[in-house]
């Protein structure tokens, strides 16, 4: 019985160089992560760093998408509790530090759409492969919750403080191309050409000097280890943001396909009394 056997939304697809080619695989949801998926996705690369038999993981979507963020059901279930809430921060964690961690290369192809939980996971991957016609957004904004996540820690490093700032704070789509002219993704092509070209990197990488790749992984993922401090400050932010009342308004409005009515916008408080 192989370890993979035990996810049920991610499927294994072995090649002879030592490629595992991961697929997450709700495809009827656009690969939206449910509370199990979000599971699988935080401990998969503790299973391919252990798995001899692995030099370099390849991860996709099954389908049009890649991930579209967290299942809206299971963002409005956990608002307002605490465990559920204490949950999820522990696996966002774990998506972000357990693939930064892992010493076999990753290689994401972003064959479609990318948010949330689903964009970490493109974007921490140590090459990143994305579709001309592919979108992405942290998209934390648009539910009323803080860019967590991967967010913080990463974009400014890959694309500037300017770029992260503007669209982290407005959620904005950007497509493949934006997303590579900007930094943010390593390579962009043709849809048909997404997997293809994921696959030849990974096949670089799994014929390379393979204690020379790891080490020089390590090294390079420094630059995010130090700015753990950042990411668990956003991380906790984004959690306590689930116990307000603009949360359960942002979900509603994407399920109902309208402009979201955030209760906080409409408060005239001082916020700056909130904010200390």
């Amino acid at each position: 019985m192989s370890v993979y056997d035990r996810y049920e939304h991610l499927v294994f697809d072995r090649y002879d160089d030592g490629i595992l080619k991961i697929t997450i695989n709700r495809p009827e949801k656009l690969n939206a992560t449910n509370k199990r998926l979000h599971w699988e996705l935080s401990k998969v690369w503790l299973d391919v760093g252990d798995d001899p038999e692995t030099r370099v993981a390849v991860v996709t979507g099954a389908g049009k998408g890649f991930c579209a963020g967290g299942d809206l059901d299971m963002v409005l279930d956990q608002a307002n509790d605490f465990a559920q809430v204490a949950q999820i921060s522990t696996e966002a964690r774990d998506i972000v530090y357990n693939m930064v961690n892992c010493d076999k290369p990753i290689v994401s192809a972003i064959n479609g759409v990318a948010v949330g939980a689903g964009l970490a996971v493109a974007l921490m991957a140590d090459v990143s492969v994305i579709a001309e016609n592919a979108r992405l957004t942290d998209g934390h904004l648009r539910l009323g919750v803080g860019a967590g996540d991967h967010a913080a820690i990463v974009w400014p490093i890959l694309c500037g403080l300017a770029k992260a700032k503007y669209y982290l704070l407005t959620a904005e789509f950007v497509d493949g191309r934006e997303a590579e002219r900007i930094g943010l993704v390593s390579l962009c092509r043709p849809h048909e050409e997404v997997l293809p070209t994921a696959m030849e990197v990974a096949r670089k990488l799994a014929h390379g000097p393979q204690y020379a790749v790891r080490w020089t992984k390590r090294a390079l993922n420094h630059w995010v280890r130090n700015a753990g401090p950042i990411f668990e400050a956003s991380l906790g932010f984004e959690m306590l943001n689930f116990f307000d009342r603009d949360v359960v308004e942002g979900a509603t409005a994407i399920k109902e396909h309208r402009t979201p009515r955030f209760p906080s916008a409409a408060d005239h408080r001082d916020l700056s009394d909130v904010e200390g």
